[in-house]
């Protein structure tokens, strides 16, 4: 499955009514990551009033997560989720930090606020095409090495991750996820060959 991710940061700064919100588009892999970014920019900005947040992970973009942190609920970490999902990509985190300028910008004009930074730092950002990848194991005999490797050099969408060779080798590739039914079948078909 292909999605849309970005391949770089963006980042913009937005203003309203004396407010600054400083907007951060970053890519990420893992929940975990987007985690550890979300506090390296908590911490960076630790004098700020509010560092609200989303992101969002995977091709079928079924992990995601916001955070109002502190803001009225629903004014900031769904409108810059909205801009993930506006934007159509993945495997992303924003974070926009908000030093407050003294007027209060009511429900409307925070979600306003909010979507605006998050929508210029997405857009600052570089969009990148990606394919879905996967791990394959196998094991082989020695002698079936040749013909093995013939297989994996052919496909330059392969990338050998770990390797063993001895009386007995094992490979793992990593691969575009639509490729792993293919790929399993040739390299099954090498004799003494099994997909762990």
């Amino acid at each position: 499955m292909d999605f849309l991710t970005i391949s770089a940061p963006g980042q913009a700064i937005f203003r309203e009514k004396m407010s600054k919100f400083l907007a951060f588009a970053l890519p990420v892999c893992s929940a975990e990551e987007a985690k550890e970014v979300i506090a390296r920019y908590t911490n960076e900005y630790h004098d700020a009033r509010h560092v609200c947040w989303a992101y969002m992970i995977g091709a079928d973009r079924k992990t995601f997560l916001s955070s109002d942190n502190g803001e009225p609920s629903g004014t900031a970490g769904r409108p810059i989720l909205g801009q993930i999902n506006s934007a159509g990509i993945t495997n992303v985190v924003v974070v926009v930090v908000r030093y407050f300028g003294g007027i209060k910008l009511g429900t409307s004009g925070l979600i306003a606020a909010y979507r605006e930074a998050a929508s210029l730092a997405i857009a600052e950002a570089p969009k990148a095409e990606c394919k879905e990848m996967t791990q394959l194991k196998i094991t082989f005999p020695y002698l079936a090495m040749n013909d093995v490797m013939k297989i994996v050099k052919a496909n330059q969408a392969l990338t050998i991750v770990e390797q063993t060779f001895d009386n007995s080798c094992s490979l793992t590739l990593s691969l575009p996820l639509d490729m792993l039914e293919e790929i399993s079948g040739r390299l099954g078909g090498v004799d003494g060959t099994s997909i762990v």
